[in-house]
Formats: structure tokens, sequence, C-alpha cells
């Protein structure tokens, strides 16, 4: 057997593994597509072919259900984390990135420990404190939980990204006269725009997806998508076509999103890992 040979029957076997991947993904996404227009009765059944409809989008968002609050929650808690970690983590990532500071590697190591403590350890704590100072089942509770999970890992993402822009521009920029707040505004924040842009859509997602903070800390006002899929019971047990109708509706705005940005997101990407 030749070398050549030898290769296309290793590409061929990345092929078939690479296929065998992606279906895998993809068949419980393609699952609640079809459940979610589909009456209760037929979700059971394993057939291609049923009679579509759209009323699971209209019960979802009805009495006692009432997902479009849940959605308003979501959107706001995640939209609002972004907005206050973004511009945060940046300053504390540049500082980081630019100047050497006292303790500053045991600075950055005490950032990124707190991502290794469980959720379950410390939402305890959270819950006795929101309690006594009234942000229990509140957005804004919700918001300050978020913004400490994703604080760490926006300064860690940011800073990768800050760390690969030439210093050497920087310092050309304030050889002309310009200050280190114009330098930062004209030079670092244009060039890392994809980069933030990158550490934007995590944080979001993370905001977006996260459930058990928002389990324990909400009970009525307040309560995100994903504690509403919890809703979906009934006598006849788990209403598979409504959880995939809202299913769909919480994983739309990703899919939205990542259409609109993808150019930027692969950008930041790349940015960000090269040193």
């Amino acid at each position: 057997m030749t070398g050549r040979q030898k290769k296309q029957i290793v590409d061929a076997i990345q092929i078939v593994l690479i296929l065998i991947a992606i279906f895998i993904m993809l068949v419980p996404i393609i699952w609640i597509f079809l459940a979610a227009f589909k009456n209760h009765v037929d979700v059971y059944q394993l057939k291609l072919l049923f009679t579509p409809t759209l009323k699971n989008f209209g019960i979802v968002f009805d009495a006692p259900y009432y997902l479009g609050a849940k959605l308003i929650n979501s959107t706001v808690v995640a939209l609002v984390t972004v907005v206050i970690a973004i511009p945060i983590a940046t300053m504390a990532a540049y500082s980081f990135s630019r100047f050497r500071l006292t303790g500053e590697t045991a600075m950055l190591v005490m950032i990124l420990a707190t991502q290794f403590v469980p959720a379950v350890v410390i939402i305890l704590p959270f819950f006795v404190m929101f309690r006594d100072i009234g942000l229990l089942d509140t957005r804004s509770g919700l918001i300050l939980v978020n913004l400490a999970i994703v604080m760490p890992f926006a300064i860690w993402m940011i800073k990768g990204f800050i760390d690969g822009i030439p210093l050497d521009t920087e310092e050309a920029a304030m050889v002309d006269g310009s200050s280190r707040i114009q330098v930062i505004l004209n030079i670092v924040l244009p060039m890392a725009a994809p980069g933030l842009l990158t550490a934007g859509i995590f944080c979001f997602i993370i905001a977006w997806n996260e459930f058990l903070f928002a389990l324990i800390l909400t009970n009525k006002d307040a309560v995100t998508l994903p504690i509403g899929l919890a809703l979906f019971k009934g006598e006849e047990g788990d209403l598979w076509n409504l959880l995939s109708a809202a299913g769909i509706i919480i994983m739309l705005p990703m899919f939205v999103l990542a259409l609109i940005i993808r150019k930027y997101f692969v950008q930041g990407m790349t940015m960000g890992a090269v040193r």
C-alpha cells in the first residue's frame, strides 16, 4: 500500500467520523424542531410525516406558562450582564496586559480560581445575602450573580486578545502626543473589537443559559427561560410538544446571533490564539 493510498484511507476515516459526530449533534435538534410542530399524541410516534401545527407556540405564551415574561427576564438579564461586564473586564484586562502590577500573577490566579468553585457550593451564601438585602426573585440579583460568573472568564479572554496587539503601535501613538486614554479609544479598542465581540457573545450565552442560580434565587417575578421549561408538565406527563416549542424559542437567539456575527466571531477567536 502506497503512502497516497494510506492518506486516502485516513482522510476517508476522518470524514466518516466527522459525519457521525455531526449526525449525533443534529439528531436532538432535529427531534426538538419536529416535536415543536406536532400535537401531543404525535410526539410519541416516530414518524416524519405528520400534520404540522403552530398552536404550541401560542400555548406557551398563554396562561399558565407566560413564556413571554420569562423571555423578557432572560433578555434583560443577559444583555445588562454583557453591557456591564465587557467594559469592566476590558479595563481590567488592559491593566493586566500593559502594566506590571504588584501581585499580578497572584491576582490572575485568584480570578481564574473562581471558575473552579462549584456553583452549588456558593449558592447558599448568595441566597442568604440576597434574602437579607431584598434581592431575591429580582433581575438585579440575577445580574449580580451572572457578573460574578462571567467576569473572570471575560477578563482572561480579553487579556489574551489585548496581548496579541503589538505594543509598538501604542508606543508610537504616545510618542506622537496621544494620551493613554486616546490610545485605548483610538487604537486598542478598534483592534480588539473582534475579540471583545467574541467575549461578549460567550458572556451572553453563559448568562442566557444559566440555570442553577436562577432556579434557587427566583420564584415568580424574575424567572428566566431555562427555569420556565420545568413548568411544562401535565397530568399525562411531560408536554414534549410544548417543551420543544419553548426550546426553539430559547435556541433561536443563539442561532440568529451566530449567523449575524460569525465572521467577527472567527476573527476574534483567531486573534486570541496569536501571540
